[in-house]
C-alpha cells in the first residue's frame, strides 16, 4: 500500500515538475476554488436543512420570539433571526427592516460564487500561458540545437501540453461546481423573497 502511494507520489512530482513554472499558479488557483466551493457547499446545505414553514416563521414573529437552533437552523431561521435582532417595534419601519433583512440574505447567499467562477475561468488561460511559454522553449531549442536534441524539445512540449491539460482539469469541474451552487442559491433566495413578502403583511 504504502509502496502504491509512493508510485502515486511521485508520478504526480514528475507531472508537476514537467509542467514547468506555470504549475505554481494553477495549484494556486485551485486551491483557493475549492475551498471556497467546499465552504459554500457547506453554508447552502446548512440552510436547506431545518426550514421552518411560513405559519411558524410568522408565529414567531407574533411571539417576538428566537428560532431555536436544534428545530430550526435553515435559511427562514436566519431570516427570522436577523429580523427580530433588529426590530424597532414600529410597523412602518419595521417593514423596512424586514425588506433590508431580505436584501442582505440575499446578498450573502450570493458570496464567494463570482471568485469562484472567476478562478475557474482564470484556470484555462494560465493554461494557455503555459502552452505558449511550452512552445517558445521548444522553438529555442530548434533554433540553437535544431533537431539533434530531442530530450530539451521533448521538455518544451511536455510544459505546453501539461499546462494546457491541467488548466481544463480544473475549470470543468469549476464552472460546473459553480453553475450548481448558484441553482442553489436561487432556490435559497426564491424562498427568502417569498418569505418576505409573506411576512410583510403580518407586521
Amino acid at each position: 500500500m504504502c509502496g502504491l502511494i509512493y508510485h502515486q507520489y511521485m508520478l504526480f512530482e514528475n507531472y508537476f515538475r514537467d509542467g514547468g513554472l506555470l504549475m505554481y499558479p494553477l495549484l494556486g488557483v485551485s486551491l483557493i476554488m475549492w475551498l471556497l466551493i467546499v465552504e459554500r457547499s457547506l453554508f447552502l446545505a446548512r440552510l436547506h436543512r431545518k426550514n421552518m414553514s411560513l405559519s411558524v416563521a410568522r408565529q414567531h414573529l407574533l411571539e417576538n420570539k428566537f428560532p431555536a437552533p436544534e428545530h430550526h437552523s435553515g435559511v427562514m431561521a436566519l431570516l427570522v433571526e436577523r429580523f427580530l435582532n433588529l426590530r424597532s417595534g414600529n410597523a412602518a419601519l419595521d417593514r423596512f427592516i424586514l425588506d433590508e433583512s431580505v436584501v442582505s440574505i440575499n446578498h450573502r447567499l450570493n458570496n464567494h460564487l463570482a471568485t469562484i467562477g472567476v478562478l475557474a475561468a482564470i484556470a484555462p488561460l494560465l493554461g494557455l500561458l503555459g502552452t505558449v511559454t511550452g512552445m517558445i522553449t521548444t522553438f529555442d531549442v530548434l533554433a540553437i540545437y535544431g533537431t539533434g536534441n530531442s530530450k530539451a524539445m521533448a521538455g518544451g512540449i511536455s510544459e505546453a501540453l501539461i499546462t494546457t491539460q491541467t488548466g481544463l482539469l480544473l475549470a470543468v469541474p469549476g464552472l460546473y461546481m459553480k453553475n450548481f451552487l448558484t441553482r442553489r442559491v436561487n432556490n435559497l433566495q426564491h424562498r427568502v423573497a417569498t418569505a418576505g413578502m409573506y411576512l410583510r403583511r403580518h407586521l
